[in-house]
């Protein structure tokens, strides 16, 4: 499995462990695969970067079955201890930082900032799961009865099952996985079809770690596969909990299938996110803000700013200052430092964005700026920004791609409503000066998202704080605050240290 690489510019890729052929499954502490061969494509060109033969429905049987029981030892390991591994994690991926973010430039698209900082973000995680690792806290809780006292345990789920999406292909598993093995889960990784390499060179790390401490390589299993790997994670039994990044489309799927065995399920699915922006605002702050929101990660961030509200005295005069932001970003090959907008990540993106355009323009959508593919062997797009009614359809879908919708409003109320107005409920923003506004924006009738964020974009959140959305967006809760909770079970547990049996309310039973 070791040949070499066609093109010179992928030769970094062997510092990651990566060859031209990869076997794609790590089970049971060892590599193979025996299922389809598919090819990674750099989407800058779409020409093939290697290939990887997925895992079988066998091969995935035997993992999870070694799986089930290294787990035996894993939640048994002291929490401080699986701390440790992870942040032993974090270091081998400290020490790749540079060629992992570089590969998930080259595999994804995105630009090289911020396939670094893809990176960073799970060491990150690493980092803040070693100090969470000595903090998985119960409570005391006063008993009515004399001589009883009640307190809360909390214990492992037993197997995460954790599958992710192209977007971010390395740091949803951190926000998963670190936390899931410092609660003393084992996890179950099915990375997006289409970034393989990443999955594989990203489990080797993990993978070498296990190893050189003497844990079972089966408390991290890895599997490359299509649509029936998800399916037989969501339907498996042996998963309690499935964390699945995706469309609400696949996400509804997995969620009957998980639900249909009264499995957990954590869901991370569209967004379809707006930044109001109030007549009081710093403009200069809001083009900066909307520019990142809108145009980085190529418009496929589940966070992206799909919708612009700008206050009717504003309306104007952004758009303008917009437009000509637009016209500055640089596209190309998202490896050169220069480059601020890289490719889509697959063809089938590039032919849904051109007839994305198509359906805004029949629902009376005007372009101000974009709109149209770029005769390239690569798939890129220009970034667009359209001026279209609130009522249209299609405003209410989340294009996958750099597509800004803006729309005008004269109210603060009214822009609520409009932000509100979607199925999707992930992340929202506000630029405001005033108290008044700010307040009514994060209370109750004020925005329905699970990320409400003043004076800074709808996208770049951080580890510290839960990060998930409601209504079609699932409801999930990943990362910070105390979304670990989520990774494990808590037994409320009454002990009787007295010589009687009292009962609760006061019951005489009599005897």
């Amino acid at each position: 499995m070791g040949a070499d690489f066609v093109r010179n510019e992928y030769q970094f890729l062997k510092g990651l462990g990566l060859h031209s052929h990869n076997l794609g499954c790590y089970g049971n502490g060892i590599w193979k695969g025996s299922g389809n061969t598919v090819t990674s494509v750099n989407p800058s060109n779409n020409q093939p970067i290697a290939t990887v033969v997925e895992a079988s429905i066998e091969e995935y049987e035997d993992s999870l079955r070694a799986c089930a029981e290294a787990r035996k030892i894993w939640m048994q390991t002291p929490a401080p201890k699986r701390g440790e591994i992870v942040r032993q994690i974090g270091e081998a991926l400290r020490s790749k930082l540079d060629l992992l973010g570089r590969l998930v430039s080259l595999e994804m698209g995105k630009i090289l900032a911020e396939g670094i900082g893809e990176v960073q973000e799970f060491i990150d995680m690493c980092d803040y799961a070693v100090g969470l690792s000595r903090q998985l806290n119960g409570s005391i809780i006063p008993s009515e009865r004399p001589n009883h006292m009640m307190m809360e345990v909390w214990n492992p789920l037993g197997i995460v099952g954790v599958i992710t999406a192209f977007n971010f292909p390395c740091a949803v598993l951190g926000w998963n996985a670190c936390i899931a093995l410092v609660c003393g889960n084992c996890v179950v990784w099915k990375g997006a079809p289409t970034t393989p390499l990443i999955t594989i060179a990203t489990t080797k790390l993990i993978a070498e770690v296990l190893e050189r401490n003497g844990f079972p390589g089966a408390i991290f299993t890895s599997i490359c596969g299509g649509a029936e790997i998800g399916q037989a994670i969501a339907e498996d039994g042996r998963i309690p909990l499935v964390s699945f990044t995706g469309s609400t489309k696949v996400g509804q799927i997995v969620q009957n299938a998980v639900n249909a065995r009264f499995g957990k399920c954590l869901l991370e699915l569209s967004g379809n996110n707006a930044i109001i922006v109030m007549e009081d605002a710093d403009l200069a702050m809001v083009v900066r803000s909307v520019l990142f929101a809108a145009v980085g990660t190529a418009g496929q961030r589940c966070t992206s700013c799909r919708r612009l509200l700008l206050h009717e005295k504003v309306y104007q005069h952004v758009i303008e200052q917009l437009t000509d932001a637009y016209k500055q970003v640089k596209l190309g090959d998202p490896l050169d430092k220069d480059t601020l907008l890289g490719p889509l990540h697959t063809r089938a993106s590039k032919i849904n964005f051109e007839k994305g355009i198509q359906v805004i323009k029949s629902q009376g959508g005007r372009i101000l700026t974009g709109g149209s593919v770029i005769e390239h062997e690569g798939n890129f797009v220009q970034p667009t920004i359209v001026e279209i009614s609130k009522d249209a359809p299609v405003v209410k879908e989340e294009l996958f791609g750099p597509v800004l919708y803006v729309l005008k409003f004269q109210t603060l109320e009214e822009a609520i409503e409009i932000n509100n107005s979607v199925s999707q409920g992930l992340s929202s923003s506000i630029f405001t000066r005033s108290p008044e506004a700010i307040f009514k924006w994060i209370g109750p009738c004020g925005s329905d998202c699970g990320i409400v964020n003043i004076n800074i974009p709808t996208s770049g959140a951080e580890i510290g704080g839960a990060f998930g959305g409601e209504k079609a967006t699932g409801g999930g809760r990943e990362a910070g605050s105390d979304s670990w909770k989520q990774y494990m079970h808590r037994a409320t547990c009454t002990l009787n240290y007295g010589s009687e049996l009292p009962l609760a309310q006061g019951i005489n039973f009599g005897c």
